[in-house]
């Protein structure tokens, strides 16, 4: 396994266990033990910090899957040829999905759920969190199929050389 593979493993792990801290450690804590508005205003900061970090953890991903798809084959030396065909993998749409929840969950939800606070709006605040959780919780199981799939140890392959 390249480093390139070994880094793409580590930050998607990292991605998904602080996904999951955030769902099911962060974010119901403050409702245990604060009043409900005391406690909806430090989720929303903490889900403002997750949303920035997906997007920075989610565009590094992208780019080491981008990279991980040009390596050239099926050698190291002068013979190495680039790679053909699609340049799309599935790490790169996990990824790339991955963002679209967090742009949309968070980025495009949050205006909207705060029109529905002020009473502004065709939809409810529960209805409009309720899409919000579905986004977070389908970004989730991509970013945990990235990291499983980015951490699975490589089969033989004829095409290419055991790396050492």
């Amino acid at each position: 396994m390249s480093r390139l593979d070994r880094l793409r493993g580590l930050l998607a792990g990292l991605w998904a266990g602080w996904l999951l801290c955030v769902a099911l450690l962060a974010t119901p804590a403050p409702f245990a033990l604060l009043a409900t508005s005391e406690a909806g205003r430090v989720v929303s900061r903490m889900l403002a910090q997750e949303a920035y970090t997906s997007l920075a953890l989610g565009i590094v991903l992208v780019l080491l899957e981008r990279r991980a798809v040009r390596r050239l084959e099926p050698g190291d030396g002068p013979e190495a040829v680039p790679m053909v065909g699609s340049q799309f993998s599935v790490g790169l749409l996990l990824a790339l999905g991955a963002i679209f929840c967090t742009v949309l969950g968070y980025f495009g939800m949050q205006p909207l759920m705060a029109g529905a606070r002020a009473g502004q709006g065709a939809f409810s605040f529960g209805q409009l969190h309720a899409v919000s959780a579905v986004l977070y919780v389908i970004k989730v199981v991509l970013v945990m199929a990235l990291a499983w799939r980015n951490t699975a140890t490589p089969g033989p392959s004829p095409t290419r050389r055991p790396s050492s």
